[in-house]
């Protein structure tokens, strides 16, 4: 059994890489684009698709904000890209947002950090995967009502890619997030040459008459429609999700490590605030429309229950290169497969942050190791498991992620901004000439600004967004938090219990050293146990058996007398035949009468050939090992034999036993 899971093992991520290896697994831009980009690039296919369904409650005309809602985003959007770059600088060792604000801030709002980033990073994995599904129903259209099972497909194939390393993952998602830049790049060139020249059609959703929800017949005027572009702002703002995941993968760029983050970002931000802006301008002109509720859609005065309007980027190329067409099914496969991808960008963070969380002892000390392909895999499948749950329980709806999306990342930007004003406040302090104090004040503002621009935003998001979810992400960072907090508060305990305080008598060695040999009959396990115990010389020495009636009585005495051991027998009675209790209670009555003893308890064990066999058996000796391991001062030893060790090959023994002569 163990040798088919590790084949398969071996199929899915390759073989074991060495440590020394790492090196060659640092990324150059050009994969490093691909891989931490993916996020903010992607939500371009869906962050125009939610600011039209919020501006779409207010009516048909509501949507000819949303291009200046989108602009707003982009401002947003160059600031944090901006502040971030001076981030990966200042702290180049993938600590992040977490790092900046512990020094900074201390160790409570570190973990807030954190854990915003945590939960957003499994929401990231969910709406991302979940939006490709969609898309990918665009495409097949007989494939819709089974977003579910696709969803939770493609995060088990992404969970495969990233257990194969970092670098497998950059080369093998480059060249779709390529083909995705150029696809997006190809259909606003030709939109805006066809607009300029007069031709650019109309959408097909431009004929449809979107009537406002009752709770906003007011349109965008007064309180209420204030309040409605605050919240498709805030929807928008889904696309700077993702620009933090490279302060915490800074260590796996190539040197000069810094500056290749630095660049990166850049891209990223000038990349994905131009085609947002681009798409949402083009949307303006063909007059696009989209609505989650289509009772509120009317078509030459009759109601349209029944129609289906596709995602933004589909409709675009729709219109721009004529349904059907191959650069329509072009452009609506790779932002499929790019939403898919987005997730990855998480698949990077979240092992990463998780790492350093459980190098801080905030998580457990398994998510801190490296893998066979020098990947954290086991955060990896943390985050699998995480994110397939969300998307069952919230059944792919992109719309209804989304509401818990944005929160998580915008608490850590928020506070991220604080910590590095509180960085730079630090350096003034320190003797600086008058270039390098110009420098710093510069790099503070450009931080000052972020701070008022990122709570802001949060400020928004939590307003208009609480009630519609995201008050379930607040409640799930509070959650992870806690058990973070919980998890230090053991490992604190648990250190401070195995710390040696008095080296002297810890290196005493016991006094007296009583041994007990747990044994059901005299079989060949059970010699070989009280062989190893006699080895040892302990003081005193003793078998102990179990009996419930005389047969076993006599049987176990006969058996001794014929082996002819110079060890005593002592047999325990088991009146209603309850072996494990009945151990416990003598060895605690030993213990008891001898505590300045050291009480050293053998149990022998036999080992079967195959997994299966294990069922044939009471595994008696497993059940009185866990009971013993409970008992104060008493040390246990378990003695394997493996059945088929005394097999003679060629005259000679096929294992190894130094308790068998020739």
């Amino acid at each position: 059994m163990s040798s088919f899971v590790e084949s398969a093992k071996r199929v899915l991520i390759g073989r074991p890489i060495r440590s020394k290896a790492a090196a060659r697994q640092l990324l150059p831009k050009r994969l490093a684009l691909p891989i931490y980009a993916s996020d903010a690039l992607s939500s371009v296919a869906y962050a125009p698709d939610e600011i039209l369904l919020t501006l779409a409650l207010a009516g048909s005309l509501a949507l000819i904000k949303s291009v200046w809602v989108g602009v707003v985003v982009a401002c947003v959007l160059a600031v944090v890209v901006l502040s971030y770059r001076q981030t990966v600088h200042a702290y180049p060792s993938g600590g992040g947002d977490y790092e900046v604000v512990t020094t900074n801030l201390g160790p409570n709002w570190g973990l807030l950090v954190a854990s915003a980033l945590l939960v957003d990073y499994v929401l990231t994995v969910a709406v991302s995967i979940s939006s490709g599904a969609n898309y990918l129903t665009t495409i097949f259209p007989g494939l819709r009502g089974s977003e579910v099972p696709i969803a939770v497909g493609l995060i088990i194939f992404l969970t495969l890619v990233n257990l194969r390393g970092t670098r497998e993952a950059g080369t093998a998602f480059a060249i779709p997030t390529y083909a995705y830049m150029i696809a997006i790049a190809v259909m606003i060139i030709v939109g805006f040459a066809r607009l300029f020249m007069g031709n650019l059609p109309m959408a097909d959703s431009a004929a449809y008459d979107i009537h406002a929800a009752s709770s906003h017949l007011d349109g965008l005027t007064g309180l209420g429609g204030v309040f409605l572009l605050m919240r498709a702002f805030s929807s928008g703002c889904a696309a700077l999700t993702g620009v933090e995941a490279i302060s915490n993968g800074v260590p796996n760029f190539k040197r000069p490590k810094s500056r290749n983050a630095g660049i990166t970002l850049l891209m990223l931000g000038g990349i994905a605030a131009s085609m947002m802006i681009s798409i949402l301008v083009l949307a303006r002109y063909t007059g696009l429309q989209m609505v989650d509720d289509t009772s509120m859609v009317y078509l030459h005065g009759s109601a349209q229950p029944d129609v289906h309007f596709a995602p933004v980027i589909s409709q675009l190329a729709s219109t721009i290169f004529g349904d059907g067409s191959l650069l329509f099914i072009f452009v609506t496969a790779v932002t499929g497969f790019i939403l898919i991808l987005a997730a990855n960008t998480a698949f990077n963070g979240f092992p990463t942050l998780a790492s350093v969380l459980s190098r801080d002892s905030f998580l457990p000390r398994q998510l801190y190791k490296r893998g066979d392909r020098l990947s954290y895999s086991n955060g990896i499948m943390v985050l699998a498991v995480g994110a397939s749950a969300l998307v069952i329980l919230f059944d792919a709806s992109v719309t209804r992620l989304i509401q818990l999306y944005v929160v998580g990342v915008f608490v850590s930007f928020t506070l991220s901004q604080l910590g590095m004003i509180r960085h730079w406040n630090k350096r003034l302090r320190l003797p600086q000439n008058g270039s390098e104090r110009s420098k710093v004040l510069r790099s503070r503002s450009v931080n000052i600004i972020g701070f008022m621009m990122t709570g802001f935003v949060l400020a928004v998001v939590l307003v208009t967004k609480f009630t519609h979810g995201a008050w379930i992400t607040v409640l799930l960072i509070a959650l992870v938090f806690t058990i973070q907090r919980l998890i230090r508060r053991h490992y604190d305990t648990i250190r401070g219990q195995l710390r040696v305080e008095d080296w002297h008598s810890r290196r005493a060695l016991p006094s007296r050293v009583r041994a007990l040999v747990l044994v059901s009959n005299l079989s060949k396990p059970s010699m070989r146990a009280i062989a190893t115990a006699r080895a040892q010389a302990p003081i005193n020495l003793e078998i102990v058996s179990v009996v419930s009636d005389l047969e076993e009585e006599k049987h176990i005495r006969r058996e001794w007398k014929e082996s002819g051991l110079p060890v005593p027998l002592t047999l325990v009675a088991s009146p209603f035949r309850d072996i494990t209790q009945v151990v416990i209670s003598y060895v605690r009555s030993r213990r008891q009468r001898s505590p300045e003893e050291m009480l050293v308890v053998y149990i022998p064990e036999f080992l079967v050939r195959h997994w299966w066999e294990n069922i044939l058996h009471n595994q008696m000796a497993l059940r009185l090992s866990r009971s013993l391991l409970r008992i104060p001062g008493v040390v246990l030893t378990i003695v394997p034999w493996k059945l088929g060790e005394d097999i003679q090959v060629d005259g000679r023994q096929s294992v190894n036993d130094p308790f068998k002569r020739q």
